[in-house]
């Protein structure tokens, strides 16, 4: 079929071929040790050896950045949705002591949009500079009839590597661990759906207005703050040994979908629950609004949202201070917020103080 044809048909390869171009510099950025190919190839190669590694288990991920992106296209602000993209995967691998070697991305449209996939893709790179891995390929599919013209999608695919000897496996937790919580950078991105609806059925609330619970930010620039990353910091934490020469942390879970309730207790032993205190953080004014407008309760906030912690990990006490130290001197704000102790009514998480702490 000839190209103008084809161009005829909704799909444009010139435009395929600009954004290749303008993303080239950014995604040059991205360049790490191991990386064998650059962009544009068939397929991306990387050398774990010459990333450093001896006995390397590959660790992978994949995820998207949800109905988040919605907001992002009906605000015209593209330039953060690639940073979630990267944090909702290389979270996922950092959990199992997984350094985010490369990543791959996907993006889907109506009708290809050079700046915009171009301000997508940038923050990809961004997000992969933050994460410390490289973004070696990728799939740009323009695909009319699919999409609707200011529609787009986004999924990403990383791999990582882990020793052998080094893999956080959360064999070791017992009761008594403490858990530590890390602060979320906003809602991260899980739960927009609820927030949409929340968002749309409230009179006099839109994304462009202010929003009613931070100054100089509309309500758009809120919602859409990108997700943290916290890749680098863990792997600084997960050097630190404790007295019997193992690693200190002992488990680490990404609260994404499914909140504080559903996420911590998939490292957990089945005998043990986590006890959290809702006082031991403060709750983020974003996540108090959305209680009070959507008059959600305790429990549709914490089994759909992250509550203000975006990730938590699992330790002895004798190791607690010396992680939260490290971690805190990584740009980590962090709080001891629960324990382990026996599961008594079946109950994996109970959160004590909701009732004073949240509202």
């Amino acid at each position: 079929m000839k190209q103008n044809a084809y161009k005829e048909a909704g799909v444009d390869i010139d435009a395929g071929t600009e954004l290749v171009e303008r993303i080239k510099p950014a995604v040059k950025k991205t360049n790490r040790s191991g990386c064998m190919s650059s962009l544009g190839g068939f397929g991306a190669l990387f050398d774990p050896k010459a990333a450093g590694y001896k006995d390397p288990i590959l660790v992978s991920a994949t995820d998207g950045v949800g109905t988040k992106l919605k907001i992002a296209i009906d605000t015209g602000k593209h330039d953060t949705v690639g940073i979630d993209l990267v944090a909702m995967c290389v979270n996922d691998l950092v959990v199992q002591g997984a350094e985010p070697l490369f990543f791959l991305d996907y993006f889907a449209s109506g009708k290809l949009k050079v700046e915009q996939a171009q301000s997508v893709i940038e923050g990809i790179a961004q997000g992969c500079e933050i994460a410390g891995c490289a973004l070696i390929g990728g799939e740009t599919a323009e695909m009319p009839g699919m999409y609707a013209a200011e529609d787009y999608d986004l999924a990403g695919f990383t791999v990582g590597a882990v020793e052998r000897n080094e893999i956080v496996d959360n064999s070791r937790i017992t009761k008594g661990d403490v858990i530590i919580g890390m602060a979320a950078s906003g809602l991260h991105s899980n739960g927009f759906s609820l927030v949409r609806k929340i968002v749309g059925s409230t009179q006099g609330y839109s994304y462009e207005a202010e929003a009613p619970f931070e100054t100089d930010k509309t309500l758009g620039e809120v919602l859409l703050t990108p997700t943290k990353i916290y890749v680098k910091s863990l792997l600084s934490a997960l050097k630190i040994k404790d007295k019997d020469g193992f690693q200190a942390i002992k488990g680490m879970a990404n609260i994404t979908g499914g909140g504080l309730i559903e996420n911590i207790p998939r490292i957990l032993p089945e005998d043990l629950a986590a006890i959290l205190d809702a006082n031991s953080w403060d709750l983020p004014p974003v996540f108090k609004w959305l209680a009070e407008t959507g008059n959600l309760s305790a429990d549709d906030m914490a089994i759909t949202l992250n509550c203000g912690i975006g990730m938590i990990a699992v330790c002895a006490e004798d190791n607690a201070q010396e992680i939260m130290d490290n971690l805190t001197e990584n740009g980590e704000i962090v709080m001891k917020i629960g324990y382990l102790e026996d599961k008594s009514n079946n109950k994996s998480v109970i959160i004590n103080n909701t009732e004073t702490a949240w509202k």
